[in-house]
C-alpha cells in the first residue's frame, strides 16, 4: 500500500467569479448557442487559488436535456494521457523501475521485428515525446478482438518514420506506453492510477466502461459506423473501447475540478506524489526533434496554440478529442481546464478550434485585470 499523504488544499474563491469573468463566461453561452459543442465545464487556478469553476448549457442540445454541473463527468479522452499515463511513468521513473532511454524491444519484445532494423532504436522517452516514428492512428478495432488482441495488433504497426527523426502525435505510441508500464508495474493502469495517484490525491477519476448510470455524462457520439448506438458513459475512443475502456492513450473520466486539482499538484512541484525535479523533467519542452513542441507526456505553446497568445513559454498542456483540455503555466502557477463534449451528435464540428483560444485568452486577461 503507498503511504498516506495529503494534498495540497485548493482554496475555493470562486465566489465573485461571475463578475471577474463575466466576458469569458458570456463566449461561452454564446460558443453553446452557435452549436460548438451541447455542454461545458471550466475551472480556473492561480497559486492555491480556485478562482472558477462553471458549467455551461447542457447534455445534448435537446432543449429538454439535462443541464451541465460542476460536477458532472466528461470523457477526458487523450488527457488520459498526462493525467493517467504520465503519472504512471513519473512514479515508476521516481522508483527506479522505468528507465527512459531503455528500447522499447527491450520491455516489450511484441515490438521486435528482424525485418524493420530501426524498431531497436525506439526508446520509452520517444513514445513519451511522440518521436518514436510510429503513426499517429489505425483503426486496430477493426482488427483486434479484445484487449489481448488489440494489443498484438499494435505491437505489429509499421514505423512511419525513422525513429528520433520527426515528431507526430501518436495513439499507438501511447497504447504501447501504457503496456509497457503495467508490464513493469505487474498490474493493470487503472488499478495502479486509482490506488497510487486518484485517490490520494481525492480525484474523481476512474476508467469507466459501461457505469451503472450513463445519463448522468455527457454523451460524446451517436456512433452509426462501429457500435452502433449513442455512446454515453463509455469511452468514445474506439480502440479504447475495443480493449475493455483502459488504455494508455484514453479511458479515464473525470470533472472538472478533479483536473483542476491535478494541475495544481503538478504546479506545486508534484506535492505530494512526485519530486520537483520529475515534474520538470516531464514537462520541459524536448530540444529533439528539431522543432518539436513536445515534452515528455505533455505539449507546449507554439504559435497558433489552442492554448491562446497568453501563456508563458514555459507553460504545458495537452487537448482531448472530445473537446478536453487543461493547459498549465509554471511560470503564474496558473490552470486553465475546459471540458466539452463537442463530438456530439458526431465529430465533425470543429468550432471549437476557434473557440478555444479565445476563450482561455479572456480568462487569462479575466485574471490579469
Amino acid at each position: 500500500m503507498p503511504p498516506e499523504v495529503t494534498a495540497a488544499p485548493l482554496i475555493d474563491a470562486t465566489s465573485n467569479q461571475e463578475q471577474r469573468f463575466a466576458r469569458a463566461f458570456a463566449m461561452m453561452e454564446e460558443a453553446i448557442a452557435a452549436h460548438a459543442f451541447p455542454g461545458a465545464a471550466l475551472a480556473v487556478t492561480l497559486g492555491d487559488r480556485l478562482l472558477a469553476l462553471r458549467a455551461f448549457g447542457r447534455l445534448t442540445y435537446d432543449a429538454g436535456s439535462p443541464t451541465v454541473m460542476p460536477e458532472t463527468v466528461w470523457d477526458l479522452a487523450s488527457l488520459t494521457k498526462p493525467i493517467a499515463t504520465v503519472s504512471m511513468a513519473m512514479l515508476l521513473y521516481e522508483r527506479g523501475k522505468l528507465s527512459l532511454d531503455a528500447p522499447l524491444v527491450e520491455l516489450l519484445p511484441e515490438f521486435a521485428n528482424p525485418a524493420d532494423p530501426w524498431r531497436k532504436l525506439v526508446t520509452v522517452r520517444m513514445l513519451l515525446e511522440h518521436s518514436s516514428g510510429l503513426p499517429a492512428h489505425r483503426k486496430l478495432y477493426l482488427e483486434a478482438d479484445g484487449r489481448e488482441s488489440l494489443l498484438q495488433a499494435t505491437a505489429r504497426v509499421p514505423l512511419k518514420l525513422a525513429p528520433g527523426q520527426h515528431a507526430e502525435y501518436s495513439d499507438i505510441g501511447f497504447i504501447l506506453l501504457g503496456w509497457l508500464l503495467e508490464r513493469i508495474a505487474h498490474e493493470r493502469e487503472d488499478v495502479f492510477c486509482q490506488r497510487e495517484v486518484f485517490n490520494p490525491l481525492k480525484l474523481n477519476f476512474r476508467f469507466t466502461p459501461h457505469p451503472v448510470h450513463p445519463i448522468q455524462f455527457p454523451p460524446t457520439v451517436d456512433d452509426t459506423y462501429y457500435r452502433h448506438r449513442v455512446v454515453q458513459g463509455e469511452v468514445n475512443d474506439e480502440n479504447a473501447s475495443a480493449m475493455g475502456g483502459v488504455a494508455g492513450h484514453a479511458g479515464i473520466f473525470g470533472d472538472a475540478l478533479s483536473v483542476a486539482r491535478f494541475a495544481h499538484c503538478i504546479l506545486r512541484g508534484g506535492y505530494p506524489l512526485w519530486q520537483p525535479e520529475t515534474i520538470r523533467l516531464f514537462t520541459t519542452r524536448a530540444t529533439m526533434p528539431p522543432g518539436t513542441s513536445r515534452t515528455l507526456g505533455w505539449d507546449t505553446p507554439s504559435a497558433p496554440s489552442q492554448s491562446g497568445t497568453h501563456f508563458s513559454p514555459c507553460s504545458f498542456g495537452h487537448l482531448g478529442y472530445t473537446g478536453t483540455s487543461l493547459w498549465c503555466d509554471s511560470e503564474r502557477r496558473l490552470s486553465i481546464t475546459l471540458l466539452t463534449n463537442r463530438t456530439w451528435p458526431d465529430a465533425t464540428n470543429q468550432a471549437i478550434k476557434e473557440v478555444r483560444p479565445r476563450v482561455h485568452d479572456a480568462l487569462m486577461e479575466c485574471v490579469e485585470s
